[in-house]
C-alpha cells in the first residue's frame, strides 16, 4: 500500500461551483480512492510520499460520454483510400490504442463508448485495465442497435420488432457490455435519411431498455430529431445523444423520466467548419440546414435544468480525441450558455450520475476514485484553459504531465 498525500490545492467543488483554497487530500494507490481531504495541513500521519501543487488548480478528470473509441478522424481526408484499403479490424484496432492515448494524455479519464464495430471496445477496456496499454477506464456498448438498413447498419446489430430487440440486447450483455446504443432515428453521415426519420418504434425501444435495467446496465440513444427525442425519453432512456430539436413538452418529458441530454456539439461544428470538400455535400447540408437549431436546443435545455452530460462523438470528422472535449465544453459556454462552472459539471458529476458511477468518479471526494486533472491556471476564468497540456492522474498516480512543466517536488510524473 502506497499511501501519496497532496497538499496546497485549490480543488473544484461541484457543491459550490468554485475551488476550495488551500487544500489537501490523500490517497491510497493500492484501492485508488481518496482517503482523506481537508483544509491547510493534513492531520493525518503515515503517507509514504507528499506532493506540494504549489496551488495550482485540481478537477475531477474529464469524462466523455460519447465516444468511437476504434473510428478513425482522419477517414474523410485525402488518407481515406489508404485506410479503407487496409484490414478494417487490425485498422480500428490500431487506432482504438491510440485514440486511447490521446485522450488520456488530454485529460479524458472515463470514457462511455457508444459504438464499436466488431465489439471491439470490449478488449479495448480489458486491455486498459490490465495495464497492457494506457487510457481513460471505459464504459463499453459494443456494435450499436439499429433497424435493418438503418443508421450504422454496416458496424451495427440490425433488430426488426420486440422478440429480435429482446434477444439482441440479452446477446449483447452476455458478451459484456456495459451499455446498450440504440439508433433512434437517422442521422447526418448515412446518406438516404434525414435527422427527423423515425427508425425503432416505441415498443422496439423499451423492450430494450427493460432487458438493460433488468441487468442495471444503461440505455445510450441516439435521436436527433424532435418526435425521436421525445420517443426515446418517454420510453425511459437514460440518455438521449444529440437532440437536435428539443420543445417545451420533450423537456416536460425529460424531467418527469430523469433523462440526460449528451449535446456533441462538437461533431456537428467540426463538420461544419473543416468538411467543405472532403465531407459529402450530401451530409455536410445535413449540418448546416440543423446546426443552430441543434446549439439553440441544448441551451433552451440547459436553461430548462434538463441535466447535460458531456460527450463529443469522437471518432466522427475532423472530431478527435485529443483536445476535443475540452473544447466541447467551451462550445457549451459559448453557444449554450452555461457558466464555466456549469461545464465543468457536464463532463465530471453530471457525467457520472448519466453513467450510473457516480459512487466511484464525478469529483473530488472521500472514498471516490482518484482521477484528477491539474492546470496552473484557473479554468473557471476562462474554460479554454482545460484545452492545454496539463497534469493528469489516474488513481492517485500521475500518468501524464505537460512537457515544460518544471518537475520539482514530485509534480511530475
Amino acid at each position: 500500500m502506497t499511501k501519496i498525500t497532496f497538499i496546497n490545492a485549490n480543488i473544484y467543488q461541484h457543491q459550490q461551483q468554485d475551488f476550495q483554497k488551500g487544500q489537501y487530500f490523500t490517497v491510497d494507490t493500492q484501492t485508488q480512492r481518496i482517503t482523506a481531504i481537508g483544509s491547510g495541513q493534513p492531520t493525518e500521519q503515515g503517507s509514504d510520499k507528499v506532493i506540494d501543487f504549489q496551488n495550482q488548480y485540481v478537477l475531477p478528470g474529464i469524462m466523455n460520454a460519447h465516444t468511437h473509441i476504434a473510428n478513425i478522424p482522419t477517414y474523410w481526408t485525402k488518407k481515406k483510400a489508404a485506410i479503407k484499403a487496409a484490414d478494417a479490424k487490425a485498422m480500428q484496432t490500431m487506432f482504438a490504442i491510440k485514440n486511447m492515448q490521446d485522450l488520456i494524455n488530454n485529460g479524458v479519464t472515463y470514457i462511455r463508448n457508444v459504438g464499436a464495430a466488431y465489439d471491439l471496445d470490449i478488449p479495448i477496456k480489458i486491455m486498459q485495465q490490465q495495464k497492457m496499454i494506457a487510457g481513460p477506464r471505459v464504459m463499453t456498448s459494443g456494435r450499436a442497435f439499429t433497424i435493418t438498413g438503418g443508421h450504422g447498419d454496416s458496424s451495427g446489430i440490425e433488430v426488426d420488432g420486440v422478440d429480435e430487440m429482446t434477444k439482441g440486447v440479452r446477446q449483447a450483455l452476455k458478451r459484456g457490455v456495459d451499455n446498450i446504443k440504440l439508433m433512434v432515428t437517422g442521422g447526418v453521415l448515412r446518406n438516404g435519411e434525414t435527422p427527423d426519420d423515425i427508425q425503432f418504434n416505441a415498443d422496439e425501444i423499451r423492450a430494450a431498455v427493460r432487458e438493460a435495467h433488468h441487468k442495471n446496465k444503461t440505455v445510450a440513444t441516439h435521436a436527433q430529431g424532435n418526435a425521436g427525442v421525445k420517443e426515446a425519453a418517454r420510453a425511459g432512456v437514460d440518455t438521449v445523444e444529440h437532440a437536435f430539436d428539443v420543445d417545451d413538452e420533450t423537456i416536460a418529458i425529460m424531467k418527469e423520466q430523469g433523462t440526460f441530454i449528451v449535446p456533441t456539439m462538437n461533431a456537428m461544428y467540426a463538420i461544419y467548419q473543416y468538411g467543405e470538400g472532403t465531407v459529402p455535400d450530401w451530409a455536410r447540408n445535413k449540418v448546416i440546414i440543423n446546426i443552430k437549431k441543434h446549439f439553440a436546443s441544448i441551451k433552451k435545455a440547459a436553461a430548462a435544468g434538463i441535466p447535460i452530460a458531456m460527450g463529443t462523438d469522437a471518432g466522427t470528422p475532423y472530431n478527435g480525441f485529443e483536445s476535443e472535449s475540452a473544447y466541447e465544453m467551451q462550445l457549451y459556454v459559448d453557444k449554450a450558455g452555461m457558466t464555466p462552472a456549469q461545464a465543468i459539471d457536464t463532463a465530471t458529476i453530471n457525467c457520472a450520475r448519466a453513467l450510473h458511477v457516480a459512487n466511484d468518479f464525478g469529483e473530488i471526494a472521500v472514498g471516490k476514485i482518484a482521477d484528477f486533472i491539474v492546470t496552473a491556471d484557473n479554468p473557471l476564468t476562462d474554460i479554454s484553459i482545460l484545452q492545454k497540456d496539463k497534469a493528469v492522474y489516474q488513481g492517485g498516480v500521475c500518468v501524464h504531465h505537460p512537457a515544460d512543466q518544471e518537475v520539482k517536488s514530485g509534480i511530475g510524473c
